[in-house]
């Protein structure tokens, strides 16, 4: 079980997409916008809004979101979590960091250059 806060790390990825949700009637354009020239993030995409079901305090609930993807650097995680933890308005939002094993090389070249 890994514990809130601590991550696996392969010290092979070196990009990594973070995935997040944002509420309908919250700023997700301006959230995104932050993370991005805080240079924690290189883009941030934000979907059109879904219908999400899910379990909390232990009741089932539904909500509208929108799925967030962020393109980031691994060694940006940590500091991109608490970023996160800070501008987001739920108690615990979702923060999945998926690896990117290959991309375009003048794609990741840009990524690495627009991330701090």
């Amino acid at each position: 079980m890994v514990k809130m806060g601590a991550r696996p790390h392969n010290p092979d990825v070196e990009f990594v997409v973070v995935l997040t949700t944002y509420p309908v009637d919250g700023d997700a354009d301006a959230f995104a916008r932050q993370l991005v020239e805080e240079r924690l993030a290189a883009c941030v995409n934000v979907l059109p809004p879904m219908r999400s079901t899910y379990r909390w305090q232990g009741q089932v609930e539904t909500a509208d979101e929108r799925q967030v993807l962020i393109k980031t650097k691994a060694a940006q995680v940590a500091a991109l979590e608490s970023r996160v933890s800070e501008l987001h308005p739920y108690e615990v939002p979702e923060f999945v960091v998926l690896a990117v094993n290959a991309g375009g090389a003048a794609y990741l070249a840009w990524l690495d250059g627009s991330v701090t």
